[in-house]
């Protein structure tokens, strides 16, 4: 028998579908009722609701007793109009199958709360979860967003190594990948490790970033961008720090400061859109359950225009704060990387809305920013965002001319979805000391 998915039954017209047997297969969510009538409330991933199956306990009395929360459970039963309150249609059952059970003295998810940090925890089993259940089909419009906003446009997939001997500007420090034994390398004469009898013949690791590559891509094809994974081997125990994230690098030739500022704005625009016309049911629950301004915020970055702000103008904002008492952790004055206490009030306070911050100081910035005519700034920009703060970086190249800009998938999730820790906007996490499932 044709099994259907739940967002099926409860998201489309199934009026012809009611009155008769149908499949539904998932994970048991809830069960209660009493001696006449058994309620199982299941759920199969495709969609943040659950269905109702009404199950007879003379008829089941075997398998109600094996039926507890998150049991995985089979369904053959007669499609019927809801008789309560909460959605349109319910399952009476005609046949159940107990695919596996769950011992109800030692599964972890239970009907009560729990915290991010035990959830992370039990990694196999978070994903069952309502929020996170949210999280992961929000990252997926996410990725699905970007992939359609750039083809598009024109741009073409392109795909960077994960081995590389590059460094990337010093983007950050690397993990190595290696054949040779770590307990006992081969070694030159003066004492180094001969990296030549290695598996590349040279010292390689994953990469930190596809930027560079990437240019080589756009300078050949035009307009091409990056979507992969990137690897950070920095001790960096903070909740918007991972050592394994993904990346997003779009890179064009022929691009102008503005030009490159136009689409940053508009992406990172198409995907909150994207987010709001198909996942609104997630939203919801997220709103209501994590960050009750979520909606409103993701609204306000559609309807708003974002302020284009030169660092300067930014500095002598912040330097008048100061006067008047705001008080910062970190110094204010021209020349500094602003931290992200400083860009949070530009956008949070000052403006109200999104900033894209440009023309920063040459020595603050990489080498290969284009430099602009005063000589001591340079053509980058960061669009800083509401709670998240720097959410893209980017900037006009020199030589051959051409831009491009990062973003870091998992800073894009923290902002779409109001989730507090990057380590919960990822399937399974890698920070330092933790490598599990």
């Amino acid at each position: 028998m044709k099994r259907y998915e739940i967002k099926y039954l409860l998201k489309e017209d199934v009026s012809a579908l009611i009155g008769t047997t149908i499949c539904v297969k998932g994970w048991v969510r809830t069960k209660r009722g009493n001696k006449n009538v058994a309620f199982l409330a299941v759920n199969d991933g495709s969609i943040i609701h659950n269905i109702q199956v009404v199950a007879d306990p003379a008829k089941f009395e075997e398998e109600l007793k094996h039926i507890t929360t998150g049991a995985c459970i089979g369904v053959e039963g007669k499609l019927v109009e809801s008789q309560g309150s909460g959605q349109a249609v319910e399952v009476q059952a005609e046949s159940i199958v107990v695919y596996g059970e769950a011992d109800p003295n030692t599964y972890p998810l239970q009907k009560k709360g729990h915290s991010m940090e035990f959830l992370r925890e039990i990694g196999h089993l978070r994903l069952r979860t309502n929020t996170f259940g949210a999280v992961m089909r929000l990252r997926h419009n996410m990725a699905m967003a970007i992939h359609t906003f750039f083809h598009e446009r024109g741009f073409f997939y392109f795909h960077t190594p994960l081995i590389t001997a590059s460094d990337c500007e010093g983007a950050g420090e690397m993990f190595h990948v290696s054949t040779l034994d770590p307990e006992n390398p081969p070694r030159k004469e003066d004492g180094t490790i001969d990296w030549e009898q290695d598996f590349f013949g040279k010292f390689t690791a994953l990469t930190v970033s596809g930027q560079l590559e990437g240019e080589l891509g756009a300078t050949s094809l035009g307009k091409i961008y990056t979507f992969g994974p990137t690897f950070r081997a920095e001790n960096s125990n903070t909740p918007r720090h991972l050592a394994e994230f993904w990346m997003i690098e779009p890179e064009m030739a022929f691009y102008q400061l503005d030009e490159l500022t136009a689409l940053e704005e508009e992406f990172i625009k198409y995907c909150v859109k994207w987010a709001l016309d198909h996942c609104m049911d997630d939203l919801e629950f997220l709103n209501k359950m994590i960050d009750n301004g979520l909606i409103e915020r993701l609204k306000s970055v559609i309807d708003t225009d974002f302020v284009r702000l030169p660092y300067t103008e930014g500095i002598k904002i912040l330097e008048e704060a100061v006067k008047n008492g705001v008080k910062f952790e970190f110094p204010v004055s021209w020349g500094v990387d602003l931290a992200s206490e400083h860009e949070r009030y530009l956008v949070e306070k000052h403006f109200k809305k999104p900033v894209i911050m440009i023309d920063y100081p040459k020595e603050i910035k990489a080498f290969y920013m284009k430099q602009n005519d005063d000589g001591k700034t340079v053509q980058g920009t960061d669009v800083l965002f509401p709670q998240i703060g720097e959410i893209i970086g980017g900037s006009v190249y020199g030589s051959c001319p051409h831009a491009g800009f990062g973003l870091g998938f998992e800073r894009l999730m923290l902002f779409v979805t109001g989730m507090a820790n990057i380590r919960d906007v990822i399937p399974f996490p890698r920070t330092p000391k933790t490598a599990e499932f």
